[in-house]
C-alpha cells in the first residue's frame, strides 16, 4: 500500500507500507493492505507506520484525515507535535 503523510508545511512520509496505525476521533485504527475506500477524521495522537518487516516509524499529530482509496492511503494532517 502506498502511505503519504502530509502536513500543510510538507511531505512528512511517502512510499509502500504494510499498513499505518491511527488515531482516530474515537480510539486507535489501523488500515492495512488493500483496505476498503475510507474517510476518517484523525484526532491527536500518534501515527505509527508499519514498515514490511520488523521497522517502524511513528508520528505525533495534532489532527486531521485519512483517505484510503485504490490501495493508497493519504494522511493529512494539520500539524506535528
Amino acid at each position: 500500500m502506498l502511505l503519504e503523510i502530509l502536513t500543510p508545511e510538507k511531505k512528512l512520509f511517502s512510499g509502500n507500507v504494510q499498513g499505518v496505525q491511527l488515531p482516530g476521533v474515537d480510539g486507535l485504527f489501523e488500515i492495512l493492505d488493500k483496505h476498503a475506500p475510507l474517510v476518517s477524521a484523525l484526532g491527536i495522537g500518534n501515527v505509527k507506520v508499519l514498515q514490511k518487516g520488523a521497522s517502524s516509524e511513528t508520528y505525533a499529530i495534532q489532527g486531521g484525515f485519512v483517505e484510503v482509496m485504490d490501495n493508497k492511503a493519504t494522511v493529512l494532517v494539520e500539524g506535528v507535535l
